[in-house]
Protein backbone atom coordinates (compact mmCIF):
# COMPACT_ATOMS: atom_id res chain seq x y z
CA UNK A 1 0.00 0.00 0.00
CA UNK A 2 1.32 3.46 -0.86
CA UNK A 3 2.02 5.78 2.01
CA UNK A 4 1.73 9.54 2.31
CA UNK A 5 4.29 11.42 0.18
CA UNK A 6 7.75 11.62 1.70
CA UNK A 7 10.08 13.23 -0.81
CA UNK A 8 13.65 12.01 -0.77
CA UNK A 9 15.32 12.92 -4.05
CA UNK A 10 14.95 15.24 -6.98
CA UNK A 11 14.05 13.41 -10.17
CA UNK A 12 13.72 16.28 -12.60
CA UNK A 13 14.14 19.99 -12.97
CA UNK A 14 12.18 22.07 -15.44
CA UNK A 15 12.93 20.82 -18.95
CA UNK A 16 13.00 23.89 -21.19
CA UNK A 17 10.18 25.26 -19.00
CA UNK A 18 7.71 22.68 -20.30
CA UNK A 19 7.64 20.22 -17.39
CA UNK A 20 6.79 20.92 -13.77
CA UNK A 21 9.55 20.37 -11.26
CA UNK A 22 8.84 17.47 -8.94
CA UNK A 23 10.40 15.16 -6.39
CA UNK A 24 10.10 11.40 -6.36
CA UNK A 25 8.46 9.84 -3.32
CA UNK A 26 9.21 6.42 -1.86
CA UNK A 27 6.41 4.66 -3.74
CA UNK A 28 6.97 5.54 -7.38
CA UNK A 29 5.08 8.80 -7.27
CA UNK A 30 5.91 12.47 -7.72
CA UNK A 31 5.38 15.43 -5.41
CA UNK A 32 5.07 18.93 -6.88
CA UNK A 33 5.30 21.78 -4.39
CA UNK A 34 4.26 25.04 -6.04
CA UNK A 35 5.97 28.17 -4.78
CA UNK A 36 4.48 31.63 -4.35
CA UNK A 37 7.84 33.11 -5.36
CA UNK A 38 7.16 32.31 -9.03
CA UNK A 39 3.50 33.15 -9.81
CA UNK A 40 2.08 31.08 -12.68
CA UNK A 41 -0.84 32.02 -14.89
CA UNK A 42 -3.59 29.35 -14.63
CA UNK A 43 -3.58 28.77 -18.39
CA UNK A 44 0.21 28.37 -18.44
CA UNK A 45 0.04 26.08 -15.42
CA UNK A 46 -2.65 23.96 -17.07
CA UNK A 47 -0.44 23.44 -20.12
CA UNK A 48 2.56 22.59 -17.96
CA UNK A 49 0.53 20.13 -15.94
CA UNK A 50 -0.90 18.44 -19.03
CA UNK A 51 2.60 17.97 -20.48
CA UNK A 52 3.93 16.84 -17.11
CA UNK A 53 1.20 14.21 -16.71
CA UNK A 54 2.10 12.74 -20.11
CA UNK A 55 5.78 12.73 -19.15
CA UNK A 56 5.13 11.05 -15.78
CA UNK A 57 2.85 8.46 -17.38
CA UNK A 58 5.62 7.57 -19.85
CA UNK A 59 8.00 7.21 -16.91
CA UNK A 60 5.62 4.77 -15.20
CA UNK A 61 4.90 7.06 -12.26
CA UNK A 62 1.90 6.31 -10.07
CA UNK A 63 0.55 8.78 -7.54
CA UNK A 64 1.04 12.46 -8.34
CA UNK A 65 0.74 14.94 -5.46
CA UNK A 66 0.41 18.69 -6.01
CA UNK A 67 0.78 20.97 -3.00
CA UNK A 68 -0.76 24.39 -3.56
CA UNK A 69 -0.13 27.24 -1.09
CA UNK A 70 -3.30 29.06 -0.18
CA UNK A 71 -2.11 32.07 -2.21
CA UNK A 72 -2.28 29.97 -5.41
CA UNK A 73 -5.96 29.11 -5.13
CA UNK A 74 -6.36 30.18 -8.78
CA UNK A 75 -4.50 27.01 -9.83
CA UNK A 76 -7.09 24.66 -8.35
CA UNK A 77 -9.39 24.71 -11.38
CA UNK A 78 -6.78 23.67 -13.99
CA UNK A 79 -5.50 21.01 -11.58
CA UNK A 80 -8.97 19.51 -11.13
CA UNK A 81 -9.53 19.64 -14.89
CA UNK A 82 -6.55 17.28 -15.27
CA UNK A 83 -8.26 14.69 -13.09
CA UNK A 84 -6.88 15.63 -9.68
CA UNK A 85 -9.02 15.54 -6.56
CA UNK A 86 -8.74 17.04 -3.08
CA UNK A 87 -6.81 14.91 -0.62
CA UNK A 88 -6.51 17.19 2.41
CA UNK A 89 -6.32 20.82 3.42
CA UNK A 90 -4.18 22.57 6.01
CA UNK A 91 -4.34 26.21 7.15
CA UNK A 92 -1.75 27.29 4.56
CA UNK A 93 -1.97 24.76 1.75
CA UNK A 94 -4.19 22.36 -0.16
CA UNK A 95 -3.03 18.95 -1.39
CA UNK A 96 -4.47 17.47 -4.58
CA UNK A 97 -3.69 14.01 -5.90
CA UNK A 98 -4.08 11.89 -9.04
CA UNK A 99 -3.52 8.17 -9.60
CA UNK A 100 -2.10 7.53 -13.08
CA UNK A 101 -2.10 3.73 -13.66
CA UNK A 102 -5.24 1.90 -14.71
CA UNK A 103 -4.97 -0.22 -11.59
CA UNK A 104 -6.49 -0.06 -8.12
CA UNK A 105 -5.73 3.27 -6.48
CA UNK A 106 -3.63 2.49 -3.39
CA UNK A 107 -3.08 6.06 -2.26
CA UNK A 108 -4.00 6.45 1.42
CA UNK A 109 -7.11 8.40 2.31
CA UNK A 110 -6.94 11.57 4.36
CA UNK A 111 -6.53 11.19 8.12
CA UNK A 112 -9.75 9.67 9.41
CA UNK A 113 -9.60 10.02 13.20
CA UNK A 114 -9.59 12.64 15.88
CA UNK A 115 -8.04 11.70 19.25
CA UNK A 116 -9.55 12.77 22.56
CA UNK A 117 -8.74 12.13 26.22
CA UNK A 118 -10.61 11.92 29.50
CA UNK A 119 -8.78 12.37 32.81
CA UNK A 120 -9.42 10.32 35.93
CA UNK A 121 -7.64 12.24 38.72
CA UNK A 122 -8.13 11.03 42.30
CA UNK A 123 -6.60 12.46 45.48
CA UNK A 124 -5.62 10.62 48.67
CA UNK A 125 -9.10 11.18 50.13
CA UNK A 126 -10.72 9.17 47.35
CA UNK A 127 -12.11 12.31 45.70
CA UNK A 128 -12.08 12.76 41.94
CA UNK A 129 -11.50 15.97 39.99
CA UNK A 130 -14.67 16.98 38.14
CA UNK A 131 -15.87 19.95 36.11
CA UNK A 132 -19.04 21.49 34.70
CA UNK A 133 -18.77 22.95 31.20
CA UNK A 134 -20.05 26.34 30.02
CA UNK A 135 -20.77 25.19 26.47
CA UNK A 136 -21.58 22.09 24.47
CA UNK A 137 -24.11 19.35 25.19
CA UNK A 138 -23.59 19.57 28.97
CA UNK A 139 -24.13 23.32 29.22
CA UNK A 140 -26.60 24.18 31.99
CA UNK A 141 -27.29 20.53 32.88
CA UNK A 142 -25.50 20.54 36.22
CA UNK A 143 -23.70 17.34 35.24
CA UNK A 144 -20.26 16.81 36.75
CA UNK A 145 -17.79 15.14 34.39
CA UNK A 146 -14.12 14.27 34.22
CA UNK A 147 -11.89 16.81 32.42
CA UNK A 148 -11.74 16.02 28.70
CA UNK A 149 -10.03 17.45 25.64
CA UNK A 150 -8.50 16.89 22.22
CA UNK A 151 -4.94 15.81 21.52
CA UNK A 152 -3.09 18.43 19.49
CA UNK A 153 -1.13 17.55 16.37
CA UNK A 154 2.31 16.26 17.33
CA UNK A 155 1.27 15.76 20.97
CA UNK A 156 1.40 12.45 22.84
CA UNK A 157 -1.72 11.17 24.59
CA UNK A 158 -0.03 11.29 28.00
CA UNK A 159 1.07 14.90 27.53
CA UNK A 160 -2.37 15.95 26.28
CA UNK A 161 -4.05 14.54 29.37
CA UNK A 162 -1.73 16.48 31.69
CA UNK A 163 -2.19 19.67 29.64
CA UNK A 164 -5.99 19.48 29.53
CA UNK A 165 -6.28 18.99 33.28
CA UNK A 166 -3.97 21.94 33.88
CA UNK A 167 -5.86 24.16 31.43
CA UNK A 168 -9.32 23.36 32.79
CA UNK A 169 -8.63 23.19 36.52
CA UNK A 170 -5.13 24.53 37.24
CA UNK A 171 -4.19 21.19 38.81
CA UNK A 172 -0.70 19.84 38.09
CA UNK A 173 -0.64 16.10 37.46
CA UNK A 174 1.58 13.17 36.53
CA UNK A 175 0.39 10.71 33.91
CA UNK A 176 -0.04 7.16 35.21
CA UNK A 177 -1.89 4.94 32.72
CA UNK A 178 -4.34 4.62 29.86
CA UNK A 179 -7.21 2.74 31.47
CA UNK A 180 -9.32 2.10 28.37
CA UNK A 181 -10.14 3.50 24.94
CA UNK A 182 -13.17 3.73 22.68
CA UNK A 183 -13.57 4.11 18.91
CA UNK A 184 -16.67 5.71 17.38
CA UNK A 185 -17.63 6.83 13.89
CA UNK A 186 -19.42 9.63 12.06
CA UNK A 187 -18.43 12.01 14.82
CA UNK A 188 -16.69 15.38 14.45
CA UNK A 189 -16.69 16.58 10.82
CA UNK A 190 -18.05 13.12 9.86
CA UNK A 191 -14.73 11.57 10.93
CA UNK A 192 -14.08 8.75 13.37
CA UNK A 193 -13.06 9.39 16.95
CA UNK A 194 -10.64 7.68 19.35
CA UNK A 195 -11.14 8.46 23.04
CA UNK A 196 -8.59 7.44 25.68
CA UNK A 197 -9.52 7.32 29.35
CA UNK A 198 -6.39 8.20 31.31
CA UNK A 199 -5.45 8.02 34.98
CA UNK A 200 -3.35 10.86 36.39
CA UNK A 201 -1.83 11.45 39.80
CA UNK A 202 -2.42 14.96 41.23
CA UNK A 203 0.69 16.93 42.18
CA UNK A 204 -1.26 19.98 43.38
CA UNK A 205 -4.75 20.34 44.86
CA UNK A 206 -5.76 24.01 44.76
CA UNK A 207 -8.23 24.39 41.90
CA UNK A 208 -7.95 27.43 39.62
CA UNK A 209 -10.48 26.74 36.90
CA UNK A 210 -10.45 28.12 33.39
CA UNK A 211 -13.39 30.55 33.42
CA UNK A 212 -13.65 30.78 29.62
CA UNK A 213 -14.88 27.18 29.17
CA UNK A 214 -15.48 25.82 32.67
CA UNK A 215 -18.51 26.74 34.79
CA UNK A 216 -17.32 25.01 37.95
CA UNK A 217 -14.63 22.60 39.16
CA UNK A 218 -14.20 20.71 42.40
CA UNK A 219 -12.99 17.59 44.16
CA UNK A 220 -15.95 15.24 44.61
CA UNK A 221 -16.39 11.93 46.43
CA UNK A 222 -16.03 9.20 43.83
CA UNK A 223 -19.30 7.59 44.92
CA UNK A 224 -21.17 10.89 44.42
CA UNK A 225 -19.79 11.22 40.90
CA UNK A 226 -20.73 7.64 40.05
CA UNK A 227 -24.24 8.04 41.50
CA UNK A 228 -25.22 10.82 39.08
CA UNK A 229 -28.27 9.66 37.06
CA UNK A 230 -26.57 10.64 33.79
CA UNK A 231 -23.57 8.43 34.58
CA UNK A 232 -25.79 5.50 35.53
CA UNK A 233 -27.90 5.79 32.37
CA UNK A 234 -24.97 6.30 29.96
CA UNK A 235 -23.49 2.90 29.15
CA UNK A 236 -20.02 4.21 28.21
CA UNK A 237 -19.71 6.33 31.36
CA UNK A 238 -21.00 3.49 33.49
CA UNK A 239 -18.37 1.12 32.09
CA UNK A 240 -15.57 3.69 32.49
CA UNK A 241 -16.64 4.38 36.06
CA UNK A 242 -16.49 0.67 36.83
CA UNK A 243 -12.96 0.50 35.41
CA UNK A 244 -11.89 3.51 37.49
CA UNK A 245 -13.31 1.92 40.64
CA UNK A 246 -11.44 -1.31 39.96
CA UNK A 247 -8.27 0.67 39.42
CA UNK A 248 -8.82 2.55 42.67
CA UNK A 249 -9.16 -0.77 44.49
CA UNK A 250 -6.00 -2.22 42.91
CA UNK A 251 -7.91 -4.78 40.83
CA UNK A 252 -7.16 -3.43 37.36
CA UNK A 253 -3.97 -2.72 35.40
CA UNK A 254 -3.99 -0.27 32.54
CA UNK A 255 -1.41 0.68 29.92
CA UNK A 256 1.68 2.75 30.72
CA UNK A 257 3.70 4.78 28.18
CA UNK A 258 7.10 3.30 27.39
CA UNK A 259 9.47 5.45 25.26
CA UNK A 260 10.49 3.71 22.05
CA UNK A 261 11.77 4.42 18.53
CA UNK A 262 9.99 3.56 15.29
CA UNK A 263 12.04 1.11 13.25
CA UNK A 264 11.73 2.85 9.89
CA UNK A 265 11.87 6.55 10.82
CA UNK A 266 13.86 6.30 14.05
CA UNK A 267 11.55 8.82 15.69
CA UNK A 268 10.71 8.75 19.40
CA UNK A 269 7.20 7.73 20.40
CA UNK A 270 5.35 5.99 23.21
CA UNK A 271 4.19 2.39 23.19
CA UNK A 272 1.36 1.84 25.70
CA UNK A 273 1.08 -1.56 27.32
CA UNK A 274 0.53 -3.35 30.64
CA UNK A 275 3.91 -2.90 32.35
CA UNK A 276 2.58 -4.71 35.42
CA UNK A 277 2.55 -8.02 33.56
CA UNK A 278 5.39 -7.24 31.12
CA UNK A 279 8.64 -5.70 32.32
CA UNK A 280 9.70 -3.21 29.62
Amino acid sequence: MSMLPNSNKQVQQRVDSSILSGKEDEHGGVIVEMSTEEPVDPLVFGSLLKASMLHWKQQGKRGIWIKLPIELVNLIEPTVQEGFYYHHAEPKHLMLVHWIPETTNTLPANASHRVGIGAFVMNENGEVLVVQEKSGRFQGTGIWKFPTGVVDEGEDICDAAVREVKEETGIDTKFVEVLAFRQSHKSFFEKSDLFFMCMLQPLSFNIQMQEREIEAAQWMAFEDYAAQPFVQKHDLLKQLTKICMLKRDGKYAGFSPVPTLTSFQNKPSNLYFNTKDINP
